[in-house]
């Protein structure tokens, strides 16, 4: 497989991660609102607020995100060839301040253990 289309699937995997993350800061307290069940399962918000602690922890300690190293060294620091790839570049990563994003990910992860306490997941999943 040439390099550009693995680069190409970890910038996928790095934004579907990215969009979980976000979609989860605002599903979550709706879904507690509304009395969605999903919302509660145990497993699904365990891998949420852990990956959440782990955006902010690189952040506060200053490490780049492993996906992000890996699509660089497969693009060998290249632009993205393609439309799409050049499409999820943009939607992930900004132009801003490293404060900016340490302040983002910290008030996120700090969201995440609110939800954690408002929104309680179920202490076993539904199977």
């Amino acid at each position: 497989m040439p390099a550009h289309l693995l680069a190409d699937a970890v910038l996928s995997l790095h934004l579907l991660i990215a969009l979980f993350l976000v979609a989860g800061l605002v599903l979550i307290p709706m879904g507690g609102i509304n009395k969605w069940r999903w919302v509660r399962h145990r497993r699904l918000r365990l891998i949420h607020a852990a990956l959440m602690v782990f955006v902010a922890l690189e952040a506060l300690l200053g490490i780049a995100c492993p996906l992000t190293i890996l699509e660089a060294a497969l693009r060998r620091e290249e632009a993205p060839a393609y439309f799409l790839a050049a499409l999820m570049q943009s939607l992930l990563f900004w132009d801003a301040p490293l404060e900016f994003f340490l302040a983002l990910y910290l008030v996120c992860a700090a969201w995440v253990l609110v939800l954690w306490r408002v929104v309680p997941p179920n202490n076993h999943s539904a199977r």
